[in-house]
């Protein structure tokens, strides 16, 4: 059994994760934690040249949803097995920025394949290892296209692929992780992300802190 804790961030486009994954490192790492803190797809050299393939490689459009259901796990084998195992069996805390909820929201729900293949696919790459808190960040579907607007208008253009789809999918999604979230609710805990993000900040930090490790300086 694993001493450390994995705790995974989840949302729509726009919902604020990766501030609110950096203002929890920050935090957990202030109190003494050791936090390993990754991206999915990506987080080992193997994981971040998919994720270029499955996002940014200019020789991707002609990519399959079943293409993309396999990449995204194989960078999850891998990720699962150099890192997060390890980390885990170290006591280290892992912060991730998407896990296999993502790809069934994205890949089941938005790309519509079949649920049941897709979590074949998601047990046989993750296995055993799973969340013990999910942070499922919520916005309104116009938040979500204002700030990925917002983000595309002012950030250096990086294409991604996944972006590049429409609203239909992003609706799709949208409602996977609902679905999701509805499913397992000792898990996944919803957060409205449209909030001010001090206020996320402080609600993430009530669902974190009882589960923590006894070690740091709280």
């Amino acid at each position: 059994m694993s001493k450390g804790l994995f705790i995974s961030f989840e949302g729509t486009e726009g919902c604020g994760k990766s501030t609110q994954v950096r203002l929890l490192t920050d935090r957990l790492q202030s109190l003494g934690h050791r936090v390993k803190t990754l991206r999915e797809p990506g987080g080992t050299p193997i994981g971040e040249e998919i994720r270029h393939t499955l996002k940014h490689s200019k020789a991707n459009h002609a990519m399959t949803a079943e293409a993309e259901l396999l990449l995204m796990n194989a960078s999850r084998a891998q990720l699962v097995r150099e890192i997060i195992r390890p980390a885990l069996a170290a006591g280290e805390i892992v912060v991730c920025d998407r896990f296999y909820d993502s790809t069934t929201a994205y890949q089941g729900h938005g790309r519509e394949l079949d649920l049941e293949k897709v979590k074949a696919v998601i047990d046989f790459a993750v296995g055993d290892t799973r969340p013990d808190l999910t942070l499922f960040l919520h916005v309104p579907p116009a938040v979500s296209a204002a700030r990925l607007r917002s983000r595309q208008e002012n950030l250096p253009f990086v294409r991604d692929r996944i972006e590049e789809a429409d609203q239909k999918f992003f609706e799709r999604v949208a409602h996977g992780f609902g679905v999701i979230a509805a499913a397992e609710p000792q898990r996944i805990k919803s957060i409205n992300g449209a909030q001010p993000v001090e206020t996320v900040c402080a609600k993430i930090w009530e669902l974190v802190q009882p589960i923590l490790p006894r070690i740091g300086r709280w």
